[in-house]
């Protein structure tokens, strides 16, 4: 019995040995099918894996100083990590075989003392590993590893044949090894670009990505990580050498290096205080780009253009968000034209970021005590220029059903969510901070959703400097920064005091305060216990510098608050403003980039926030404006069409509808462009007052006008998704149909192609109701020129000559009557003053004095209304105070 037991392990022995044994001619094949470095690389680990039946398959190469092992190639791990993953021979499992030069087979790996957690690598859910030297001619080369889900256990032959193939393979891996790159060059410079959100603003770069496979970029949603995840490398190096990219790769990826190691920036000679003890700036969205679903809309965009500008500025800066999940819904129409939401899980591994690591080494994870139990977060880390973005992820194992999905969505779900993401996004973000060893010298909260930081903060300089909980506020407020954003009263966050005790119990425990002190932080009259408790609130007397976001929301704010400071007249309430503007690179279209390139000087934008530098444009050639905008706006109208088309097939269109809309628009005609957020006071709707002199408008043979819209409406808003519905509706009017579409899904992508496109942009909103509203400041930087009401940003800018004003800023008590006048208003600029203007045309074709007009907004509002501006504002006015970093400062603080 047991010779017959011998005989089936001899045989299954043979029967493993045989399947394991690489050939002779299998070996030559693996740097024949390659011809270089990297691909035979590749091909050793997926032959390998493939024939030891293995998920991952890895070949770690010592480098030069023979103290480091890098990641070479993988089957399994993040391609990604590939030439950025290193470890020193004395740490993890592989460096335990280089430094032993001996197999290793562990069945649990995490059982091992020597076992280092890489996260980065995306090898969470392996379990076993087997490690085996590379050695050529006697010296060590390199590290072979194997891993497996399933938890195994490696037999003697399994490892002897494991060592036999790295025996068998060490020779081709020495002869990259010998080469200066062992890592293909065109493959890690690429990943180090995409790992790094600075591409999407960097024209160059983006263009690179999408020359690798344009359709593909195009399905993907423009995502570089998406792309580069699915080509293989071989396939990649062929379509390098096809288009010669390999110079363009080069040249990209050192104008990032110099971009990131550059020490002499604008940050560095005015904010230097703030590179020990950066800003923390606080926002429940960041809008970076259309592939990182992390915004809903103005608020979002914003964030993600002032952390850009920051970047771009080199003042240090950490911002700190929540990661969506879900992000915000996607958008479809029905038949009738009524918003339908769909929200889409986002697979984190497309999305440029990794898991950020504290001070100890490991992953960072948050967990705030509440009355009902801990919430806990992961916190992953998105580089964006020279900028950390924190986002803090609930989805954590071994959290309730209920905490994990607490930041699936954005803006979802009742009271009790958005208490909890709140205190997620304040109170987590902090100890993220921390945990990260970041102190911050000042916290910039942009809108009250973050207010909950504040206290934190206060506890913690409590517990550090051992204060009582007045001392700790004067120190703490201080350093605090907030911004306003909204005028409307259904735009503050209030909470009940069931809400606030249940998830603020324990912290407001540790500050030493009753439950009606702590909500009289958030109340503006104290002693009224009916009131909620409003972060808005909260941030504004926790906050020694507060802002509003216009000049005119600024006076708005000082009047919405004048109750928080008794005894004080209007005009002295504490609330400044610093106006919005956006980030130039982020929304310029790349044709005017060029332009300004030849006419403003190739160092211009790093000078776009100086008016000077804004002069060349009087010298540009009218023609060579006017054509470059004539190109912006035909992409736009293709764009427009391909998206109608595409919309319509989901919903079941006939054939004919689908024609029709693939010949909509005509680029003959003036075209209006209104995309926005679709609240009821935006008023999207006003075009449509009186219809019959409208059809009249747009049916003009002579002076035709065309409206292109997009937006969204809040989930639960049904008056707005109402304004929607009928303007969605006008594409199915026989009068307007040619004259008027709707792009579904309004989003960065979107944004970014009506901004540039627009002869017109169409503002509309009832002021003082739009605390300042960006989109028509991308639109001065592409040439468009602006059509709106004197609010929010439009209220300072106008100058009777760089634009067209709807009305003259006054407003009516009556909203009925206020509505119908500006209703009349638009009509009357339309028909008197854009219409006339747009087709008056010499006899060159050129419309000389709306081309006048573009290079007056261009002139007048292109430096004033940036981000870096903006940023630069910030600075100077609150971050450097804050921080304590003023050489003189003679007046009083509030």
């Amino acid at each position: 019995m047991a010779l017959d037991n011998l005989k089936v392990d001899e045989k299954s022995s043979y029967q493993r040995d045989a399947s394991y044994v690489l050939t002779l001619e299998e070996i030559r094949n693996l740097a024949k099918e390659g011809g270089k470095p990297a691909e035979t690389l590749m091909n050793v680990v997926a032959l390998i894996a493939a024939r030891f039946r293995t998920e991952v398959c890895s070949a770690y190469l010592l480098e030069p100083d023979r103290a480091n092992l890098v990641l070479a190639a993988t089957l399994g791990l993040r391609q990604q990590c590939v030439g950025t993953l290193r470890m020193g021979v004395h740490e993890g499992l592989a460096g335990l075989v280089a430094e032993q030069v001996r197999p290793v087979a562990v069945e649990q790996v995490k059982n091992h003392p020597r076992f280092k957690y890489f996260p980065e690598a995306g090898e969470d859910e392996y379990q076993s590993f087997l490690g085996v030297p590379l050695v050529d001619r006697g010296v060590l080369q390199g590290v072979l590893v194997v891993q497996t889900i399933a938890a195994r256990i490696f037999h003697d032959d399994e490892i002897r044949m494991l060592a036999e193939a790295a025996a068998q393979v060490a020779p081709v891996v020495s002869e990259a090894r010998t080469l200066d790159r062992f890592i293909a060059p065109s493959q890690e410079r690429l990943w180090a670009l995409a790992r790094n959100v600075w591409w999407c603003w960097d024209h160059d770069t983006s263009s690179l990505f999408r020359d690798l496979d344009p359709t593909r970029w195009r399905q993907l949603n423009h995502n570089p990580v998406s792309l580069l995840a699915e080509i293989p490398l071989a396939q990649m190096e062929q379509r390098a050498r096809e288009l010669v990219l390999h110079g363009r790769i080069n040249y990209a990826y050192r104008r990032q290096r110099e971009y990131l190691e550059r020490d002499r920036t604008w940050g560095a000679r005015h904010a230097g205080i703030l590179r020990p003890r950066p800003v923390a700036y606080f926002s429940a969205e960041f809008g970076l780009h259309v592939s990182i679903p992390e915004y809903s809309g103005g608020l979002g965009i914003l964030a993600g253009d002032h952390i850009k500008s920051a970047s771009d500025l080199g003042i240090p800066l950490v911002g700190i968000g929540l990661f969506y999940g879900q992000g915000y819904f996607r958008q479809r129409l029905d038949q009738n034209g009524w918003q339908q939401e769909e929200y889409i899980q986002t697979d984190v591994n497309q999305l440029p970021m990794e898991p950020a690591i504290g001070i100890n080494g490991e992953p960072v994870t948050v967990q705030i005590e509440t009355r009902g139990g801990p919430i806990r977060a992961k916190v992953w880390r998105m580089k964006v220029g020279r900028c950390d973005l924190l986002l803090l992820d609930s989805n954590v194992e071994g959290s309730v059903p209920e905490d994990r999905e607490l930041t699936s969505r954005l803006y979802g779900g009742d009271g009790r969510i958005r208490i909890r993401q709140e205190l997620l996004l304040g109170i987590g973000g902090f100890r993220a901070l921390s945990a990260m060893g970041i102190t911050p010298g000042v916290l910039h909260l942009n809108e009250g959703h973050s207010g909950f930081a504040v206290l934190e903060a206060i506890r913690s300089r409590m517990e550090e400097e051992g204060l009582i909980f007045e001392q700790a506020v004067s120190r703490v407020s201080r350093e605090v920064v907030f911004t306003t954003h909204t005028p409307v009263p259904a735009g503050h966050d209030r909470f009940n005091s069931d809400l606030i005790e249940e998830h603020l119990g324990p912290l407001r425990e540790a500050l030493g305060l009753s439950l009606e002190r702590l909500m009289a932080l958030g109340r503006e009259n104290p002693g009224n216990q009916q009131e909620e408790f409003c972060m808005t609130v909260l941030g504004l007397k926790l906050a020694r510098r507060a802002n509003a976001v216009s000049a005119l929301h600024g006076e708005v704010s000082r009047a919405m608050w004048t109750g928080l400071f008794p005894g004080k007249a209007e005009d002295a309430v504490p609330i400044g403003h610093i106006t919005n503007g956006v980030h130039v690179p982020s929304w310029l279209a790349p044709q005017m980039f060029r332009l300004y390139d030849r006419h403003l000087g190739s160092d211009w934008q790093q000078h776009s926030a100086e008016a000077k530098m804004w002069e060349g444009i009087e010298n540009v050639d009218d023609g060579e404006l006017w054509e470059t905008h004539l190109h912006l706006k035909s992409r736009l109208l293709d764009f427009v069409r391909h998206r109608a088309v595409e919309q319509a097939k989901p919903r079941g269109e006939s054939p004919e509808t689908l024609q029709r809309l693939a010949r909509v628009l005509s680029p003959d005609a003036l075209t209006i462009g209104f995309a926005r957020r679709f609240a009821t006071y935006k008023r999207a709707d006003l075009i449509l007052e009186d219809i019959a002199r409208l059809a009249s408008m747009v049916n003009d043979p002579k002076r035709p006008v065309q409206f292109v819209f997009a937006g969204k409406a809040h989930p639960r808003d049904e008056p707005g998704k109402g304004v929607l519905q009928q303007i969605a509706q006008m594409m199915r009017d026989p009068k307007f149909a040619e004259k008027f579409v709707f792009v579904e899904d309004y989003d960065i992508n979107v944004g970014r192609h009506f901004v540039q496109g627009v002869d017109v942009w169409l503002n509309n909103p009832r002021r003082p109701l739009e605390a300042s509203g960006t989109s028509g400041q991308k639109v001065v930087l592409n040439g468009g020129l602006n059509l709106s009401v004197l609010d929010g940003w439009w209220a300072e800018a106008y100058d009777g000559l760089n634009g067209f004003a709807i009305g003259t800023g006054r407003t009516h008590s009556s909203m009925s009557i206020h509505d119908s006048r500006d209703g009349e208003e638009l009509y009357r600029v339309l028909l008197e003053e854009v219409i006339p203007l747009y087709y008056q045309r010499d006899r060159d074709g050129l419309p000389r004095g709306w081309i006048k007009r573009m290079k007056r907004t261009i002139r007048t509002l292109g430096w004033r209304f940036n981000a870096d501006r903006m940023v630069m504002d910030y600075a100077l006015k609150c971050y450097v105070p804050a921080a304590g970093g003023t050489s003189s400062d003679m007046s009083p603080t509030f």
